[in-house]
C-alpha cells in the first residue's frame, strides 16, 4: 500500500516540492472538470510562492503536511481553521489534499488526512469540513469513505490561480476519538 511513504509536517525547505505535487494534483485530479489549456497553464512559480508565504507565516491553527517517497513529495494536506461565516466555534477546514496520480488509492491520502485531523483535534478542534467541486466525483467518494458528508452548504467560488468558477459543495463530519482512531487503522477506508 504505502510502504516507503513517510507523513510528515511541511518545512519551508518544501515550499517548491509542494507547488510542484500541487500543480501535478491538479492537472490529473481535474483534468475531467476544466480545460486542459487551463491546467497547463498552472503555474509552479505561483504556488511556490503561494505555498512559501503559508510557511513563513502560517495562520493561526493552520497545519501543511507532505508525504514524501524516496525524498519526492508525493502528496499533500494543508488545514487550518475554518473561514466560513457560518462556521461554529471549534471548526477546522481541510483546505487542500492532493497525492500523485501513481501514489491514488495507495493510502497515502488517507494518512494525510489522519496526520490533519488528528493535528486539529489535538488543537481542540471538533469539526472537519471541506469544500470539494460537486462535479469530483472521485474526490467526493474519497472523503465519503473517509466519514465526511455534504452538509447542504453549496458556492459558486472562484479561484485566485485560475480562471474558473467551481460550483463546490461542503462536507463535514464530527472529529471525535472514535473516528479518529477508525482513521489510523489501515484499510479501514477505501483508497481514493
Amino acid at each position: 500500500m504505502s510502504a516507503g511513504v513517510v507523513v510528515r509536517e511541511a518545512t519551508l525547505d518544501d515550499a517548491r516540492s509542494l507547488a510542484e505535487a500541487h500543480v501535478r494534483g491538479w492537472r490529473w485530479g481535474y483534468r475531467e472538470l476544466y480545460p486542459g489549456s487551463i491546467l497547463d497553464a498552472l503555474s509552479v512559480d505561483d504556488r511556490e510562492r503561494q505555498w512559501t508565504a503559508r510557511l513563513i507565516g502560517p495562520a493561526v491553527d493552520s497545519f501543511t503536511f507532505v508525504a514524501e517517497r524516496a525524498g519526492r513529495v508525493v502528496g499533500l494536506a494543508f488545514v487550518g481553521r475554518s473561514p466560513d461565516e457560518d462556521a461554529l466555534p471549534g471548526t477546522a477546514e481541510l483546505h487542500s489534499l492532493y497525492v500523485d496520480e501513481d501514489i491514488a488509492g495507495t493510502g497515502v491520502g488517507r494518512r494525510l488526512m489522519a496526520a490533519a485531523a488528528q493535528r486539529v483535534a489535538a488543537r481542540g478542534y471538533e469539526i472537519l469540513t471541506l469544500w470539494v467541486d460537486e462535479g469530483n466525483l472521485r474526490a467526493r467518494r474519497f472523503y465519503e469513505a473517509a466519514g465526511l458528508r455534504p452538509d447542504g452548504a453549496a458556492r459558486e467560488e472562484g479561484h485566485p490561480l485560475v480562471p474558473i468558477v467551481a460550483n463546490e459543495v461542503r462536507y463535514r463530519r464530527m472529529l471525535d476519538a472514535e473516528s479518529l482512531a477508525t482513521q489510523r487503522r489501515p484499510g479501514r477506508l477505501s483508497g481514493r
